[in-house]
C-alpha cells in the first residue's frame, strides 16, 4: 500500500507541475485540489492552489481558502495579504504584513504599495529607498518609478522631507518630475517637462509597434496634467481645448475622465450649465473611489459645491457642504465661504454675513478671512457704514497697511475725515509701540503724509514726513515734500531744509537747455515751427531744417453777408448742410403717378383689381381660433408635411 501511494502523488504532482509551466492555471487548480482531497496536509500542493487562484484573479476564494486552513497562513504571509490588498482591504493587508517574522525583499515591496495607497508617503518613501538600496535585478527601473512618484506627492503635500534627484530617461520618470514641479507652483517649468514625456512616450511605444489608439490612451493622462498646467496658468481657452479632446476620445480610465470633467467644470464657473452638469455626473460616478487620491475626491466634491451654487440650487448646495465638512473638516473655512455666497446669491444678505463673522468669533485663524469676506458682501449692497464698524472689530489685525487703507477711503466715502486722520495716528502709534519692522511703518507714514497734504492740514503732514526722514535721510523724494508741507506754514524752515536737495546746477551740469528744448522732436514739428522764431538753433542740431522763421500773419476783419442785418440773431442752423435744417422740404417725384399697376397693357382703372393695396376689406374671416396669430414666445422645430410626389413615368 505505501508504494502505490508514493506512485499515485508524485503522479499527481507532475500532473500538476506540467500544468503550472503551460500557464493553464484552471487544470493546474483541479491537479491541487485532487492532491489535497486524498492529502489535506500537503502544504506545497496548497501553496499551488493559492497561487493558481491569485492567477485567475479569484482573491476572495484564496482568502477563503486561508481561513479553512490557517496553519499554511502563517508560512504563506505575503500571499494573504497580497489578496488583502487587490481586494482593497488595504489596513487588513498593512497587518498581516507587519505580523511578518521574516521580512523578504518581497514583503517591503508590497508594504510599500500599501503604504503609497493609503497615502502615508513619508512612511512609502523610507521602504522604497532601503528596497532600492539593497535589490540588484532586473526590475530596478520599476521600482525607480515608483519612489518617483512617492516623491511627486510628497512635493503635491508640500513635505519638507529630503529626497533625491532620479533619472529622467524614461516618460514615466519625466512625467513624475513633472508632477513634482506641480506641486511645487512650477507651471511653465512642468509643462516643459510634460512635453519631453509625452516625446519620449510616443518613441517608446512606436518602438513597441504600438497602435495609434494605445498609444494617444497612453498619452491621455500626459495631455491631462498639460491641460491643468495651462489652466493654472491663466490659458484657460486652451485648456478647455484639451480637457474637450481627451473626453471626446472616450478613455478607459475612469479616474482620468473624472479629473478631465472636474478641471473642465471649474473653467466652465457659471456658464455653459449643461455641459457642466454632464461633466459633473462623470466626475462623480461610481468606482472612483480606489482610482483616486483623497486630495482629488475633495476636490471634485468641493467643485460640486460650487456647481450647485453656481445653478442657484441653493438647498442641495447647503447638503452637499454639510457632507464634505464631515468628511473633511478642514475644509471648513472653504465651504462657509461658499454657504455666505449660495446665500447671498438667495437674497439673504443678513444670513450671510451672520455666518461669516460666527464662523470667525469661533475660529480666529480665519478671522481676516471670513469678516474680510462679510465686508465685501456688505459693500456690494451699498451698506458702507456696517462694512467700517466690521472691519473695526479686527482687533490688531486692523493696523495692517490694507486695512488701514480701506477704512481711510470707506471714512472719506463717508465724508467722515476726522475719523481717517484718528486711525492714521493710531496705527503709526500702534506700529511704535510694537516695534514692528521699519517697512511697514514707513508706509504708513507715507500715506499719512499724502492724506494730510491732500486735505490741507501741512503741519500734520510734516511731522509725519520728518518721522519718515528719519528712517531713510538720504530719501530725496520725501525731502522734497517736507519743502512743501513747510512751504505751507514756515517758508523760512522751508528755505533751510531746501538747500539739502540738489542743486539745479549740479542736476543740469554741462547741459545746453537752448539745444535740448530746440532738438525736442518728439514735441512734433509743428511745435518746433512755433518756438523756432524764439530759439536759435545751433549748427548741427538734428531736425535744424525744421526751424524755420514764419512772418507774422495780419489779421483781417471777416466779411459780412451782402442782406446781413445786424439787429437780428444770426440763423442757428446756418452751419448745417441744406437738408439736414429743419426748414427743408423734399420735394415731390410726380414721374410716375399715372402709371398702371398689373399685368403689362392693362388699363389703369382695371388695374385696380390686381393692386393689393386697394383691394376690399370683404373677406371673412376663419372661425377656427387655431389660425389667428400666435403670441410671440420660445419657438419649437416643427416636422414639414411632405407632400407626395406623383410617380414619374406613365404613358403619354
Amino acid at each position: 500500500m505505501a508504494s502505490t501511494n508514493v506512485t499515485s502523488v508524485s503522479v499527481l504532482y507532475a500532473e500538476l507541475n506540467k500544468f503550472c509551466q503551460n500557464g493553464d492555471y484552471e487544470r493546474a487548480l483541479k491537479s491541487a485540489h485532487k492532491v489535497l482531497h486524498h492529502y489535506q496536509d500537503e502544504e506545497k500542493a496548497f501553496h499551488c492552489k493559492i497561487v493558481c487562484l491569485i492567477q485567475l484573479s479569484r482573491f476572495q476564494d484564496a482568502l477563503q481558502a486561508f481561513s479553512k486552513q490557517p496553519k499554511f497562513a502563517e508560512s504563506m504571509i505575503f500571499e494573504k495579504a497580497y489578496c488583502q490588498y487587490r481586494l482593497n482591504n488595504t489596513l487588513d493587508a498593512l497587518k498581516t504584513v507587519e505580523s511578518c517574522n521574516e521580512v523578504t525583499l518581497k514583503i517591503k515591496e508590497l508594504k510599500a504599495q500599501i503604504l503609497y495607497r493609503l497615502e502615508r508617503y513619508e512612511e512609502c518613501f523610507d521602504v522604497y529607498r532601503d528596497v532600492v538600496k539593497n535589490s540588484n535585478d532586473e526590475y530596478e527601473d520599476e521600482r525607480e518609478t515608483n519612489l518617483s512618484a512617492v516623491i511627486a506627492n510628497l512635493s503635491i503635500e508640500g513635505s519638507t522631507k529630503e529626497v533625491p534627484e532620479l533619472r529622467e530617461q524614461t516618460y514615466e520618470l519625466a512625467y513624475n518630475a513633472a508632477c513634482s514641479l506641480i506641486g511645487k507652483k512650477q507651471f511653465l517649468e512642468a509643462e516643459r517637462k510634460l512635453k519631453v514625456a509625452e516625446k519620449l512616450c510616443r518613441e517608446s511605444l512606436e518602438q513597441e509597434d504600438a497602435t495609434e489608439e494605445e498609444i494617444d490612451e497612453e498619452l491621455g493622462i500626459i495631455r491631462v496634467q498639460q491641460a491643468y498646467c495651462i489652466q493654472m496658468q491663466g490659458r484657460e481657452k486652451e485648456a478647455q481645448a484639451i480637457y474637450n479632446a481627451t473626453l471626446k476620445r472616450k478613455p478607459d480610465d475612469i479616474g482620468l475622465t473624472a479629473i478631465c470633467s472636474a478641471n473642465s467644470v471649474a473653467i466652465n464657473r457659471d456658464q455653459n450649465i449643461f455641459d457642466s452638469k454632464k461633466k459633473m455626473k462623470n466626475a462623480t460616478s461610481d468606482g472612483l473611489q480606489h482610482k483616486l487620491t483623497s486630495r482629488q475626491r475633495r476636490d471634485i466634491a468641493f467643485n460640486q459645491c460650487l456647481f450647485a451654487m453656481y445653478n442657484n440650487q441653493n438647498d442641495h448646495c447647503v447638503q452637499l457642504c454639510d457632507k464634505l465638512v464631515k468628511q473633511h473638516p478642514e475644509m471648513a473655512a472653504k465651504i462657509t465661504l461658499v454657504k455666505a455666497m449660495s446665500l447671498a446669491r438667495d437674497s439673504k444678505l443678513a444670513d450671510a454675513t451672520k455666518l461669516l463673522t460666527s464662523f470667525a468669533d469661533s475660529h480666529k485663524h480665519a478671522l481676516l478671512e471670513m469678516k474680510l469676506a462679510a465686508v465685501h458682501l456688505l459693500l456690494t449692497e451699498g451698506k458702507i457704514s456696517e462694512a467700517t464698524q466690521l472691519l473695526n472689530t479686527l482687533g490688531d489685525l486692523l493696523y495692517k497697511p490694507g486695512i488701514v487703507s480701506a477704512l481711510v477711503t470707506l471714512y472719506m466715502a463717508q465724508g467722515n475725515r476726522d475719523a481717517a486722520s484718528q486711525l492714521l495716528q493710531k496705527a503709526v502709534d500702534w506700529y511704535r509701540k510694537n516695534k514692528v519692522s521699519s517697512g511697514r511703518l514707513s508706509a504708513l507714514w507715507r500715506q499719512a503724509a499724502d492724506f494730510h497734504l491732500r486735505g490741507g492740514e501741512p503741519a500734520v503732514a510734516a511731522q509725519s514726513l520728518e518721522q519718515l526722514l528719519q528712517l531713510n535721510p538720504d530719501d530725496k523724494k520725501t525731502l522734497a515734500q517736507l519743502v512743501i508741507a513747510y512751504a505751507q506754514f514756515d517758508p523760512e524752515k522751508a528755505k533751510s531744509v531746501s538747500k539739502r536737495l540738489v542743486s539745479s546746477a549740479d542736476m543740469t551740469g554741462d547741459a545746453d537747455v537752448d539745444t535740448l528744448e530746440a532738438a525736442n522732436w518728439m514735441m512734433g514739428t509743428k511745435v518746433i515751427k512755433k518756438t523756432a522764431t524764439k530759439v536759435e538753433a545751433s549748427p548741427g542740431t538734428p531736425g535744424n531744417e525744421l526751424l524755420q522763421t514764419n512772418k507774422k500773419k495780419r489779421k483781417r476783419p471777416g466779411k459780412l453777408p451782402k442782406n446781413c442785418d445786424p439787429n437780428c440773431d444770426p440763423d442757428p442752423e446756418r452751419w448745417l448742410p441744406r437738408h439736414e435744417r429743419s426748414t427743408f422740404r423734399k420735394k415731390k417725384d410726380r414721374r410716375n403717378k399715372d402709371i398702371g399697376k398689373g399685368t403689362q397693357g392693362a388699363a389703369t382703372g382695371a388695374a385696380d383689381q390686381f393692386d393689393i393695396t386697394k383691394m376690399a376689406s370683404t373677406q371673412k374671416t376663419s372661425p377656427n381660433p387655431q389660425m389667428s396669430p400666435a403670441p410671440e414666445g420660445p419657438r419649437q422645430q416643427q416636422r414639414k408635411v411632405q407632400q407626395k410626389k406623383k410617380k414619374k413615368g406613365g404613358k403619354w
